[in-house]
């Protein structure tokens, strides 16, 4: 039996975040993961020479200072960095047409005037002058200072000063997008076009997405000058920075470890017991990464009250994954490709149905060190819009389950042969994945992409639980789905547990403070 302060289940970035953050504050931790590869969602993986990310293909604010991406705030208390290849235009293939469009406002108002005229601008620029104060408000607080317990008087207390003149419009950020849009946004193609970010970032449309989520894109990704980020080395590099900051202080990554279950002794979480026999024990907390949903299969019978368990087991989860990992020969490739590519098959059926948004993402064109010379990777997906229920039960060695594999990628198929027409004869490799692959790879309940709580409806529970000693963190805690969002609730949870004056001295260093 190990001892430590505390340990952490799951290594994907909500968890390293927070162990990263932890081992900083001086605590020994643990970080206990099910599989043979840290990252959870955002792992990358190897076949034939071609490097593969298996989650996140969108990054900003990792390549300046100072960002208000979390997660590039977790990096700098960490003292780590992760190198980015910069760049500002996508590709989009809608039902209006092909396009290129870009980060930053100017640009985008190009692509509205050649698609919609004068009046869709007009309407552009006015949602831009709504956005620009909730934007602000949006980002008054940094993440940094978050924590859920009496301390966030002090944490928080620092900046309430310039939070003053926010607080009008903090009461709008707790509401759905749709709200704030109603009465500025008349254009069809810019309500379907908000729809979509609003998707891409909560797996929610617009009606459904908290307007500070919205906001916060809006201060990201509608500014002067504002390019995206792709880490060198893959979604790989920021999972391996996050190891490197838990390591060079003292933490502990233990892969293979699959915890079975949280031990509760006197009505406090104590420790785990791991798949293989072995128990750990921790002195602080233990903090559940996994989803709300496989948290609770790892608390034993009466852990905690019925009613907070039949709660948390009925959260609304999203759909899950189709993903299609190819490496191809590239010798007779057009050159001018993006590295993105979202595509939209019929606005008419919503941007949330069933395989109509598929993204596409050729990283290799700007870390050509992720595929062979002369080869490409390519990553194709449909975003949490692939039901799981079409696939429960399947047994995933039989004939049933390659043939409804095989039918279930051709959507992804037909969507990158928009862009690559012959792409299916260019191919080295093909990898699919299905919800079956998410749930077995990702330990993840259904395979889910999180939980689908409505903006408006119910709210992101956050870190602490009614067992004493049991913290989460992760994609089922405040604020919710998405790659920052997963770095404030490690931030969160590490800093619920650390010292104020420690914490105090962290936002010192990074800036804030």
């Amino acid at each position: 039996m190990s001892q430590t302060d505390v340990i952490i289940i799951g290594s994907g970035i909500g968890g390293l975040s927070c162990a990263a953050l932890l081992a900083h504050y001086g605590f020994d931790v643990i970080v206990c993961e099910s599989h043979l590869i840290a990252g959870g969602a955002a792992h990358s993986f190897q076949r034939q020479g071609y490097k593969f990310d298996s989650g996140p293909s969108l990054h900003s604010g990792l390549s300046y200072r100072p960002s208000t991406n979390p997660l590039a705030q977790v990096l700098d208390a960490i003292g780590e960095n992760v190198p980015c290849a910069t760049y500002d235009t996508w590709g989009c293939c809608l039902p209006e047409g092909n396009f290129d469009t870009s980060v930053g406002a100017d640009q985008f108002c190009d692509v509205l005037q050649r698609l919609r005229g004068d009046n869709a601008v007009a309407q552009w620029r006015k949602l831009q002058e709504v956005m620009a104060p909730l934007a602000s408000a949006a980002v008054a607080i940094p993440p940094a200072s978050l924590r859920f317990d009496l301390g966030a008087i002090i944490t928080m207390g620092k900046f309430i000063p310039s939070m003053t003149k926010h607080i009008f419009n903090v009461a709008k950020l707790t509401g759905s997008f749709s709200q704030i849009i109603e009465g500025v946004v008349t254009d069809p193609f810019i309500l379907n076009w908000l729809d979509l970010l609003c998707f891409l970032l909560s797996g929610l449309p617009a009606n459904a997405t908290s307007a500070a989520e919205v906001a916060f894109m809006f201060a990201e990704w509608y500014r002067p000058g504002v390019v995206l980020d792709y880490p060198i080395g893959g979604s790989e590099a920021i999972v391996d920075a996050l190891v490197r900051g838990l390591k060079k202080h003292g933490g502990q990554l233990m892969l293979n470890a699959h915890v079975e279950q949280v031990i509760v002794k006197g009505g406090r979480a104590v420790g785990v017991s791991l798949r293989n026999g072995n128990e750990i024990r921790a002195s602080q907390a233990v903090i559940s990464n996994a989803s709300v949903w496989d948290t609770l299969k790892l608390l034993p019978e009466g852990a905690v009250p019925t009613s907070f368990r039949e709660a948390r087991q009925a959260t609304p989860e999203c759909n899950s994954f189709m993903h299609l990992h190819l490496g191809i020969d590239s010798t007779n490739i057009k050159p001018d490709l993006a590295c993105h590519y979202i595509i939209v098959n019929d606005w008419e059926k919503g941007v949330d149905a069933p395989q109509n948004v598929v993204l596409i993402s050729i990283p290799s064109l700007l870390d050509p060190t992720l595929a062979p010379p002369g080869k490409q990777v390519i990553h194709v997906y449909t975003p949490g819009n692939e039901p799981y229920q079409l696939w429960q039960g399947m047994d995933r060695n039989s004939q049933e389950y390659g043939q409804q594999k095989q039918a279930r990628a051709e959507v992804m198929w037909q969507a990158l042969e928009r862009i690559i027409p012959d792409v299916r004869k260019c191919c080295d490799l093909t990898l699919v994945g299905t919800p079956i692959t998410h749930e077995r790879f990702l330990r993840r309940h259904r395979g889910s992409y999180g939980p689908a709580i409505r903006a408006g409806e119910g709210l992101f529970p956050g870190p602490n639980t009614p067992l004493p000693g049991l913290l989460c963190c992760g994609d089922s805690t405040f604020p919710g789905i998405g790659l920052p969002a997963v770095a404030v609730s490690g931030m969160i949870a590490a800093n619920t547990l650390a010292p104020v004056s420690q914490h105090l001295e962290l936002l010192k260093n990074i800036g804030y403070v």
